[in-house]
């Protein structure tokens, strides 16, 4: 299973955290490269052994020109260009797999708030699609995993842990024998659709909305569970691991040549290497400790200390599925009013003693301050020029009296320009409104109209209008009115 640490390093103030880390043994560089450290060293210590006891002078010149010629071009193999690259994929394709996981839980809580009914007929109809969609993904997992497959070897183990029938089993093997050469684990997953439809004609589902929402999360299993046989058949290319793999070992194989001590060696500190090859080893350490982590996240399905536990996961999804579709079918707790029923929202939630309260994150630009003087706006220019417009101007505008019409382009205060429009604006709504009540307008009619003005009008204008109105809404009124004015002439 997974190493997990993060308990352990809650903190970064602590040293100690991390220094514990490196005494760990499960999961550690330890125990990825102790085996290939021991025979590096072990090889480093017999070309020494047989450079300084065991061939003669001519063999000790020999050997101190191939030393030579490995120390000074060991260097043109890209070690650290290659390594990097490919441990960079291996790491994104190692977390990719384990986001494809499929999680019954979504189809879980679909078919529990959609099949409707505490009856037996509608309780199989949850289990047994439930049921359908984890025997798909421990089919596939039995293809992909050695530790699964180890414990499902056949579909008789799988119908012990009750989720293959025996009627079922027949069905499949009946395929496996008409289609060999290809995997079935998509058949629970269209005898699950096949009973969504079965509860849709019994009127378990009670609309269609329900039915495509439960088939499209059926189809979204089946094609995660697809994508993990997919990264299976379709690997990191061979070739690119083979590179890696060699330029690794022939790098250290031309580092234990290059780093024996000599007795030709002029440079200064090479003599350190006669005693022992303290940084050769830790060279040997990192980089091959690199090329292990790579090894050992190629196939996260396999049986290194941090590949996924699959096994775990059958046995959750099974157990999480049963219990959402059955035991906590149509269930919730007691409604009642929460605590800040009355305050509508909390003004404070408490914390306990141990905790501390911080207080809100602050924006980017909460505690910049801007010079009062760049408060200023520019009136663009007769070209529209957009550089122009930004531009600032220090000089203070002296003619504020003239309108602004006819001020040159010079700059103005914001505030000022705001509250200038302001008042124009205010100045063409008053003559609008002046306009339309002097003037009555007709329709198509010939009828006068109205037009409510949010003034106190003076009386003889009301009058006008109160008539106005009158003799739109009565015809006979309008006449007495015409007669008033004949008399009057």
């Amino acid at each position: 299973m997974t190493v997990t640490y993060t308990s352990s390093v809650n903190t970064s103030g602590v040293v100690n955290n991390f220094l514990r880390l490196l005494i760990r043994w499960r999961g550690s560089i330890y125990k990825l490269i102790w085996v290939d450290l021991i025979l590096f060293f072990g090889l480093y210590c017999l070309l020494a052994i047989t450079y300084r006891m065991l061939i003669n002078d001519e063999g000790k010149r020999f050997f101190e020109d191939i030393a030579s010629y490995c120390m000074k071009n060991g260097a043109l193999i890209p070690l650290s260009f290659v390594m990097g690259f490919y441990v960079t994929i291996v790491m994104k394709r190692w977390w990719e797999q384990y986001s494809t996981i499929p999680w019954p839980d979504g189809i879980a809580i679909l078919v529990s708030t959609s099949i409707h009914g505490s009856d037996d007929r509608a309780r199989v109809m949850r289990r047994t699609i439930l049921r359908y969609v984890c025997l798909c993904q421990v089919m596939v997992f039995t293809m992909i995993s050695p530790r699964v497959k180890r414990r499902f070897p056949t579909y008789n183990q799988i119908i012990e842990a009750g989720f293959l029938l025996e009627n079922e089993k027949k069905i499949i093997d009946t395929m496996d024998q008409a289609f060999p050469n290809y995997p079935k684990h998509w058949m629970p997953i269209v005898w699950a659709g096949s009973i969504v439809m079965r509860a849709r004609r019994e009127s378990k589902i009670r609309d269609d909305y329900a039915v495509k929402t439960i088939m499209d999360e059926l189809n979204k299993f089946r094609g995660r569970c697809g994508f993990l046989l997919y990264y299976d058949w379709v690997t990191v290319p061979l070739v690119y691991t083979q590179v890696v793999t060699l330029a690794t070992y022939s790098f250290f194989l031309f580092s234990a040549l290059g780093q024996q001590w000599t007795e030709n060696s002029t440079q200064q500190g090479l003599s350190v290497l006669r005693w022992f090859p303290f940084l050769t080893i830790l060279q040997f350490f990192f980089y091959m400790g690199w090329l292990k982590v790579a090894e050992s996240l190629i196939n996260p399905f396999g049986e290194d200390d941090d590949d996924f536990e699959l096994n775990w996961i059958i046995d959750r999804n099974l157990t999480v599925a049963y219990c959402i579709v059955d035991e906590m079918h149509q269930e919730h707790p007691e409604l009642v009013k929460d605590q800040y029923w009355e305050q509508v929202f909390p003004n404070e939630i408490p914390y306990n003693i141990t905790s501390k309260r911080t207080g809100p994150p602050a924006s980017s630009t909460s505690y910049m301050k801007v010079p009062q003087k760049q408060n200023v706006l520019r009136k663009s220019s007769t070209s529209g020029s957009y550089l122009d417009f930004l531009e600032m101007n220090d000089r203070p505008f002296q003619d504020q009296d003239r309108p602004f019409t006819s001020r040159p382009s010079q700059s103005i205060d914001f505030y000022e320009l705001v509250e200038q429009r302001r008042r124009e604006r205010k100045e063409r709504t008053r003559h609008r409104f002046l306009d339309m009540k002097v003037h009555l307008r007709h329709d198509n009619s010939g009828t006068f109209y109205t037009i409510t003005i949010p003034r106190p009008a003076s009386e003889e204008v009301s009058s006008e209008n109160q008539e106005a109105a009158e003799s739109q809404q009565d015809p006979s009124s309008e006449n007495d009115s015409l007669s008033k004015a004949e008399k009057k002439d």
